[in-house]
């Protein structure tokens, strides 16, 4: 955490001077920064500990008077401050937590680690008060009769679930073993992230012969150099797991050596001396199986997916299969098409995995006659960010403004001031978008700061981000970005809207607070505006010459969208498919993980040619913690009601104002109504599956 522990070295040079006032923590009280947003270079690594053990006070003091409370339970004096326990609290957490993804650092990382057991712990004692239970207990038996308004039910509902689902119906006995089990879990998924963020960093390959770059892109070819220069390695190229750097080898080199050296080094991520996380994945499943037995489940994918749309594990598992089937009828096409296209090159080999990537681009080539480097000079990191806005504008009327000298955490983060139609101030949002070694892989959308509508009818608004990992700009280029790129960027922007539109009044609803297996339903939607030629026109110009992308190139973009789908979808449900199996899993003795994943890929018949799409110890989605744990299908569970949705735009327009407004309604409500009545009210019927085969092109 670069940034602070700089802050940290001026405050202390600056104070023995005595030139400056003594530091305040600037999480002792609401930030007086424009809009609220964090004021990041004022935030020292010691404000972390102190603000922390404040905001528990403040919370436990909060608590007290919600039980001590001598009138009867209310839903105002009752489940309204639940909402809002310690705004201090909101406010070390929401940093700690940002940071420690996006931008960590070995004292940031030392500070996790003391804070985060704390606040599970403070969290199983809030959900295990009896006393608190008592209060919404009471409210939730007589909820039919209280003349509640239908959001503040569902938000009576959802307190008693999580309090049910948190222990609070547990024995003492019961709920001690409880304790000790989440305190367990989050020492393991805290050791599971350093790993891997360690074994990420540590891997590179270092190329020595210019020969051996063949056919990478000039862009990542300079970044390599780039890299290189930064480890004292200059005029060699250093390549690591990051995506920008391991996706242009697995799908541009030649050098087939190259190609097997990376896609070996990624499979056997975080499997090696120090930063192995098989160990780690074993305990975390013993003590899940453990959690879901005190919890009164079969499994833990059956306790994880009770109070979600598909209700059972089985259902899940119902639609993956589904998808499985043809996808992997997909691959053996696929395969065929590459093997063929590998013999007429004169190849004597066998299509292998670190073969895939790379002759699905040669296939693309040679049926489409698209090159994707003919294409990325067109996808500049800020032309596509002014595609998103573009279509934010048409589809729902907001507009962005860049915000000078706002507080940021790093400088390749941009902040905006979000207005709707009628220019009122709507939200914060903030672009992150660069690799680097103090971000986890991946791409991701938070909140620093949710939204609610206060007593008074006043809103407080929300502050978003977007996280990415693409290639940072060189000296001669912008950071271009690949077809799969802007897809990212326009699936976490599609999170950002939906925090950003949110209008729920409760806190607890607002945004993205809703059922996991709808909560990437706005993302994969809003994919599908990002190579429509109407939108295109609006952002796609080359970088150096202005040129608006050739209708030709579009045409070409658009044939070969559900090239290569067979491979994308079946690793996709392969991993969806392994998660669930893990959850199932209920282990009496020694567990060998890689010989468990290789028995879920023998069940399934994986085709020889590829993998899950993340292997167990890189696989930071289910043992990272518990946000998509048993819970990686929601992502194809969601698809099946984007790609049902989109049909209604595809034939009435994908600006049509009232499907765009049907839409908006949708991002409006977070949580405030049942995710199903909401797509129904937006589409008029219950999703069909057959839209999602059709979308991927696995059926005709």
């Amino acid at each position: 955490m670069g940034i602070c522990m700089a802050a940290a070295a001026t405050a202390l040079s600056l104070s023995s001077c005595g030139n400056k006032k003594a530091h305040e923590n600037p999480f002792l009280k609401p930030y007086e920064t424009i809009y609220e947003i964090p004021p990041f270079e004022d935030i020292l690594i010691e404000d972390y500990i102190p603000a922390f053990d404040a905001g528990i006070a403040e919370a436990k003091a909060s608590i007290d008077s919600i039980v001590n409370n001598p009138e009867a339970p209310t839903f105002a004096n009752t489940i309204l401050p639940l909402d809002n326990l310690s705004p201090t609290l909101e406010r070390v957490m929401g940093v700690l937590m940002s940071l420690t993804e996006a931008h960590s650092s070995a004292e940031l990382t030392e500070v996790s680690e003391n804070l985060l057991p704390r606040y599970t712990a403070f969290n199983d004692e809030l959900m295990m008060n009896q006393g608190l239970f008592n209060r919404v207990k009471a409210l939730y038996d007589s909820r039919d009769s209280l003349g509640l308004a239908h959001d503040e039910t569902r938000a009576l509902e959802e307190t008693y679930r999580q309090f049910a689902r948190n222990g609070a119906l547990l024995t003492p006995e019961k709920q001690e073993q409880l304790k000790a089990v989440n305190s367990r879990l989050t020492d393991l998924y805290l050791k599971f992230n350093k790993n891997l963020l360690a074994s990420n960093n540590a891997f590179e390959i270092v190329v020595e012969n210019e020969a051996d770059l063949a056919g990478i892109p000039a862009s990542t070819v300079a970044n390599a150099a780039e890299e290189a220069k930064s480890r004292g390695k200059e005029g060699k190229w250093v390549f690591t797991l990051h995506a920008p750097s391991r996706l242009p080898v697995l799908q541009y080199a030649d050098n087939r050596d190259l190609r097997e050296q990376m896609w070996k080094g990624y499979t056997s991520n975080a499997q090696t001396g120090d930063n192995d996380n098989r160990p780690v994945i074993a305990d975390i499943v013993k003590t899940r199986a453990e959690k879901a037995a005190i919890m009164g489940y079969p499994d833990f994918a059956s306790y994880m997916t009770a109070d979600v749309m598909a209700k059972t594990p089985q259902a899940a598992e119902e639609l993956l299969m589904s998808i499985w089937k043809p996808a992997k009828a997909k691959v053996a096409m696929e395969v065929a098409e590459m093997q063929a296209l590998s013999d007429k090159l004169g190849n004597d080999f066998k299509i292998a995995p670190w073969d895939y990537y790379y002759f699905a681009e040669k296939v693309r080539q040679d049926k489409y006659a698209l090159d994707e480097n003919e294409i990325r000079p067109y996808f500049a990191v800020d032309s596509v960010t002014k595609g998103i806005f573009s279509m934010a504008e048409k589809l729902y009327g907001i507009t962005f403004e860049p915000i000078a000298d706002a507080p940021k955490y790093h400088p390749d983060v941009k902040v905006y001031d979000v207005k709707d139609s009628e220019g009122k101030h709507l939200a914060v949002f903030m672009t992150d978008y660069f690799t680097r070694a103090s971000k986890r892989q991946g791409a991701w959308m938070e909140e620093l700061k949710t939204s609610w509508i206060n007593p008074d009818g006043t809103a407080d608004r929300p502050i978003v981000y977007n996280v990415g990992n693409f290639s940072k700009p060189t000296a001669d280029a912008p950071s271009l970005l690949t077809i799969d790129e802007v897809q990212t960027m326009f699936h976490e922007f599609g999170h950002g809207l939906h925090g950003m539109l949110s209008r729920a009044r409760l806190k607890s609803q607002s945004g993205t607070s809703v059922d996991r297996d709808f909560v990437e339903f706005p993302s994969q939607f809003h994919e599908h505006w990002a190579f429509q030629p109407e939108l295109l026109k609006e952002y796609a110009h080359h970088y150096q010459t202005g040129e608006l992308i050739p209708d030709s190139l579009v045409q070409k973009i658009n044939a070969a969208s559900k090239h290569n789908m067979g491979f994308m979808t079946a690793e996709l449900v392969g991993a969806a498919l392994l998660d669930l199996n893990w959850g199932h899993l209920n282990p009496e003795g020694d567990i060998d993980v890689m010989a468990f994943e290789n028995s879920v890929a023998e069940k399934l018949g994986m085709p020889e040619q590829l993998t899950f799409r993340y292997r167990s110890p890189y696989f930071k989605h289910i043992f990272g913690d518990e946000g998509y744990a048993s819970g990686y299908y929601t992502y194809l569970w969601a698809e099946v009601l984007d790609a049902d949705g989109f049909e209604m735009f595809a034939e009435k327009g994908v600006f049509d104002p009232e499907c765009a407004a049907r839409m908006k309604t949708v991002l409006e409500s977070g949580s405030s109504e049942d995710p199903m009545v909401l797509y129904e009210n937006f589409r008029g019927h219950r999703p069909e599956a057959a839209a999602l085969l059709r979308q991927r092109g696995l059926t005709d």
